[in-house]
């Protein structure tokens, strides 16, 4: 598609929640999905992306996304994919959040990329590495974002860079502070590179 402009992240609007795949909305337009560990900064970059304070929801209690959000602007969607990891939840719930997330990158045709929302202090750590997996299994090109690089001294920020692109082949890296605004021009460059050139 043409080079994406702010308007269409601005325009995003919250369409609806899924709890499971029945409840998806119909897949007519193409989707790119964000995922992360719980309390990785996912909403935050949703919403710094999207100039919007509110569209996702955030909050200080991991695991508070318990189902697929959808976002629409007219043209393709954002997924925003429940948060994993450390989340105070039932082990059973945790189990239905992994098998609605890896029910979705299987089966949703309309799928076209995944943007992988990791702290930049603590990148790849098994379930990001398990969903990259995934993804890579069901041909998702990824996009991984580094985000509260804020946190990061100059050199620490460069060395973990360096480590995700290393262990990461094929992926685009950045490094992303939803606070300081950092890195936004460049998430959204590479969002549109995960979105077919023949979307209208």
């Amino acid at each position: 598609m043409p080079e994406l402009t702010p308007r269409d992240f601005r325009t995003m609007r919250f369409l609806l929640s899924a709890p499971n795949f029945k409840a998806m909305p119909a897949a007519d337009c193409a989707e790119v999905a964000f995922a992360g560990r719980s309390n990785a900064g996912k909403s935050s970059a949703l919403n710094a992306l999207c100039e919007q304070t509110n569209l996702a929801r955030t909050s200080k209690t991991p695991g508070r996304t318990q189902a697929i959000n959808f976002f629409d602007n007219g043209r393709f969607r954002f997924a925003d994919l429940p948060g994993y990891g450390f989340a105070k939840v039932p082990p059973a719930v945790k189990a239905e959040w992994a098998k609605l997330i890896e029910g979705y990158l299987a089966e949703r045709d309309t799928l076209t990329g995944i943007v992988l929302i990791m702290d930049a202090r603590r990148p790849l750590l098994e379930f990001d590495l398990q969903l990259i997996e995934w993804g890579g299994a069901y041909g998702l090109a990824f996009h991984l974002m580094l985000t509260k690089a804020d946190k990061l001294s100059r050199n620490e920020q460069h060395n973990t860079l360096r480590q995700v692109r290393r262990t990461v082949e094929g992926a685009s890296v950045q490094l992303f502070s939803a606070s300081k605004r950092t890195g936004v021009d460049e998430a959204r460059r590479a969002i549109g590179a995960l979105i077919p050139a023949d979307t209208e």
